[in-house]
């Protein structure tokens, strides 16, 4: 089941278009499971990376904070590949979500 439920969520997020950003929650209201954001974390956590097709870098908490963790390939790689797409950041380090979250 939980393959299955990691799919889905990648399935999902190779839809955010570059230059745009979906929080977790989202990711997992658009799967149609609205209460597990948590679950689509641990799913960019597992996931391929880009490498792999899944653009994770593009999700974020939905204030716009960024994974404080090791993925990505450490501190400030989400922000440095995001940047490199075009996404602004406001200056406490957040993504500027008002311009740059994704409506699908």
């Amino acid at each position: 089941m939980q393959q299955g439920f990691f799919e889905r969520a990648y399935d999902v997020v190779r839809q955010i278009p570059e230059g745009r950003v979906a929080s977790y929650g989202q990711v997992a209201r658009m799967m149609g499971a609205p209460r597990c954001a948590r679950q689509v974390g641990y799913a960019m956590h597992a996931s391929p990376g880009v490498a792999g097709g899944v653009p994770c870098h593009r999700v974020v908490f939905r204030d716009g904070s960024l994974c404080r963790g090791f993925a990505f390939g450490g501190p400030g790689e989400q922000r440095r590949m995001l940047e490199a797409e075009g996404v602004r950041f406001l200056g406490d380090g957040r993504v500027d979500m008002a311009r740059f979250s994704w409506e699908a």
